[in-house]
């Protein structure tokens, strides 16, 4: 590339990489970025222009995001995991997120079944696994999992209003157990007093086990499935109280799935599997640079400049630095 070509190429980059952010973390669609940039400089470009420079962003940035599932994949950091349905051609496929504070990976998928797990994550997982209580979780081979309490709290929500002779009662019980255990790792979160905190969790487990125990001769149907699960899956639900790092809930992963629904209302979802996946790939650069404090744009831009070979720019990588 010859030097006087190098500024012409900095400043299509710097255009593309603000029109990869407009479209995809500003929710522009394609119709109104024509209209945007006639208003800006009378700049006339066609429509199969601007889905083209959204290709070339996302081509640029493949590589950076290869990376990053490989990284998770390997180093196994504890991780947030959901999945979100997306339209494609009016066929209902899935979208995946595998994040934590540090990155956000999403994964354009056909099902929301076991396989797309273990083609992220491998057929088993060394680190801590967070998520809701799908059935596709259950089973799974991990170090340790927190199932999110949160739709516990919800499961307890729906039996106060499912008749039962003592749905209500149990419902009311748990519910204030879990508030309880809300509030305390508030508390933690502020003061960091593990002492406490540890103080606290041991007398919490014995109130679960006892109203577990008292309430189990008494439960019907549904609240007999609520308090199987609470014993046998005691592990998943309360890890949190030995392990105060990890969350007791998945909003993280329900956070990050925020962006990705409000661009699938607006584009109404994707054309094609291959637009899905691109889409997949812009949307984890988008949220992994806002988890690091990075430039969307100026990520978007290097990797235009590194993907046309410019000497000495190397592609940027999303990996984070514990």
């Amino acid at each position: 590339m010859v030097a006087q070509d190098r500024p012409r190429t900095r400043f299509r980059s710097e255009v593309t990489a603000f029109l990869g952010w407009l479209g995809n973390y500003g929710h522009l669609p394609y119709e109104k970025q024509q209209e945007m940039l006639w208003e800006l400089g009378q700049i006339e470009i066609g429509m199969g222009t601007i889905v083209a420079t959204n290709q070339r962003v996302e081509t640029a940035i493949n590589p950076s995001v290869e990376q990053l599932s490989k990284w998770v994949k390997v180093e196994q950091p504890p991780i947030h995991v959901d999945e979100t349905p997306w339209p494609v051609k009016g066929v209902k496929e899935w979208l995946w997120v595998f994040t934590n504070q540090l990155f956000c990976l999403f994964r354009a998928a056909d099902t929301r079944g076991r396989k797309e797990l273990e083609d992220q994550l491998g057929h088993e997982y060394g680190g801590v696994l967070s998520s809701d209580d799908l059935g596709v979780y259950n089973g799974y081979t991990v170090v340790a999992q927190q199932k999110c309490l949160a739709h516990l709290r919800r499961h307890f929500q729906r039996l106060i209003k499912t008749p039962g002779q003592y749905n209500k009662t149990i419902g009311q019980t748990f519910l204030k157990l879990i508030d309880e255990a809300f509030r305390h790792y508030r508390i933690w979160q502020n003061d960091k007093n593990r002492h406490g905190y540890q103080v606290w969790a041991r007398q919490f487990k014995d109130k679960i086990k006892i109203a577990t125990e008292e309430w189990k001769p008494k439960a019907g149907y549904e609240a007999g499935k609520l308090l199987r699960n609470l014993r046998q899956k005691a592990e998943q639900w309360w890890y949190f109280l030995e392990h105060p790092e990890i969350p007791p809930d998945n909003n993280l992963a329900e956070r990050s799935l925020r962006l990705a629904i409000t661009k699938r209302k607006v584009s109404g979802g994707s054309r094609s599997m291959e637009r899905f996946k691109q889409t997949a790939n812009l949307l984890t650069v988008i949220q992994t640079c806002r988890r690091q404090e990075r430039s969307v744009i100026d990520f978007f831009e290097k990797s235009l400049i590194a993907k046309v070979g410019h000497p000495n720019c190397l592609f940027p990588s999303l990996i984070p630095n514990f």
